[in-house]
């Protein structure tokens, strides 16, 4: 397969500080920072009536947040509870069975699911049995297909061999590990101690037990980091050979995380390394074989998600990129969000809200939105543009009655330097974009969004 080489792109560093900017990530259009406060949890029960009552509907992804760690890394941004206290997931799995036994209930006959992933914290914190019986609920509620994506996020340090053999038992097929950096003194200064071995018995333990995907997570900027020591742990990753890595730029927001207020701001590296740290990453990567695919992910270029990226069948969610296409989404535990048709809900945030409504009988929403039809023509652009789809204007206006063109021509005109550098391609009635465009394609996409004009709270990371 053709693996395109970023290094013959011309992407300078000038190029990248020219288009660098805060910005959303899209998992979602409008975003999650954008859902309504106070969304009533009986639009989501008419969402999942209207579903079930459908002729048809599209398939299932199932979302399930598990939110337990035993100790803080300091860079987490996630919705987590630290604690030792392995005790405490039991009762969580109780309410959280229960949210199952209040959605399953609503949905009907479709509950045809084609994903599953388990996210946290810290999924693996699940002793085996509270993982076998998460499993049979799961299965009990919904009709996974035989070629169905199970993926659980794992923390190297808390498996090993025998854990990775029951997890493929129960039919987990695809992992995905905590990787961040080998270097001990980055390790320490994260508060998170894992050596090479660790990660290296793990990810052999995966691939001995028939996972068909492993990805592997980096992160760049964080604090003792070097170019040196980061292109040494590359060195380490790549002869691990991960079907998938992800590259993440630390966003460092003290005033936001708490959990990062114990990271030095003086040993994180400079905005000027930082960038040089990435640059390296495109080119070592690539010159090992693994082709860009967007944003922050790479893949070997036998994997699905490249051979998505070749065909245009390439779509994004909460978890990032997938292969599968456009599904409704269900999500279970604290701050869990899930997408029915034209809709998204978010779940409480809070355990203690989120258990009180369940066990009340309610549906725990905390947030959510009701797209307008505008909102669903500039969430199917915006996606195209992140996922790196032609967008074709006659086709759009068949579907949604709409010139493309003159509808967002304001947007056209405000990406006409995008394209005077080569990052899209505006012409014979279609937007694409070339291989050099996909690294800035947030950028791109936020042309269309028109909630960046409004005030907010949420604050976004550097697109690069």
């Amino acid at each position: 397969m053709q693996t395109p080489d970023l290094a013959q792109m011309d992407i300078s560093a000038e190029l990248i500080r020219r288009f660098d900017r805060s910005g959303p990530r899209y998992t979602s259009y409008p975003t999650a920072d954008r859902f309504q406060p106070g969304y009533p949890a009986a639009n989501y029960r008419a969402h999942l009536q209207a579903r079930a009552s459908a002729a048809a509907a599209p398939p299932l992804s199932v979302y399930v947040h598990l939110p337990f760690c035993e100790s803080l890394c300091y860079f987490c941004a996630c919705n987590k509870i630290i604690t030792q206290d392995h005790g405490k997931a039991a009762g969580y799995l109780d309410v959280l069975f229960a949210e199952m036994n209040l959605v399953g209930a609503l949905l009907g006959s479709h509950r045809r699911a084609v994903q599953l992933h388990l996210g946290g914290g810290t999924p693996t914190f699940l002793s085996a049995e509270e993982l076998a019986a998460l499993m049979v609920h799961l299965r009990r509620h919904f009709e996974f297909t035989a070629d169905a994506e199970l993926g659980i996020e794992i923390d190297p340090r808390t498996v090993g061999a025998a854990t990775l053999a029951m997890l493929a038992g129960l039919g987990f097929n695809r992992t995905s590990f905590g990787v961040q950096d080998f270097n001990p003194d980055v390790q320490k200064a994260v508060n998170r101690i894992q050596p090479f071995e660790m990660v290296q018995g793990a990810l052999l333990a995966a691939r001995a037990n028939g996972f068909r995907s492993i990805n592997t997570d980096l992160i760049y900027g964080l604090p003792k980091q070097t170019l040196a020591t980061f292109s040494h742990t590359l060195d380490q990753l790549i002869g691990l050979s991960p079907d998938r890595i992800a590259l993440y730029n630390y966003a460092h927001l003290p005033e936001r995380f708490k959990a990062q207020r114990l990271i030095h701001a003086e040993d994180l590296p400079s905005a000027e390394t930082r960038l040089q740290i990435f640059l390296m990453s495109l080119q070592r990567l690539q010159e090992a074989g693994y082709v860009y695919i967007g944003l922050d992910h790479f893949a070997k270029p036998d994997d699905e998600l490249n051979r998505a990226r070749l065909d245009h069948s390439l779509h994004r969610n909460f978890q990032g990129y997938t292969t599968r296409a456009e599904c409704d989404l269900i999500g279970f535990g604290i701050s869990a969000i899930g997408k029915i048709g034209n809709a998204y809900i978010q779940n409480q945030h809070i355990r203690k809200p989120w258990a009180e409504a369940v066990l009340q009988g309610e549906l725990p929403v905390s947030k959510g939105v009701d797209l307008s039809a505008e909102d669903v023509m500039r969430r199917e652009t915006i996606m195209a543009i992140m996922c790196g789809v032609p967008i074709d204007f006659d086709a759009f206006q068949t579907r949604h009655g709409v010139d493309f063109e003159a509808h967002f021509s304001p947007e056209l005109a405000q990406l006409a330097p995008h394209a005077g550098a080569g990052l899209l391609q505006l012409g014979g009635r279609r937007l694409t974009m070339p291989e050099k465009g996909r690294l800035f394609a947030r950028a791109s996409a936020m042309a269309f969004d028109q909630y960046l004009g409004q005030p907010r709270t949420a604050t976004y990371s550097k697109l690069i």
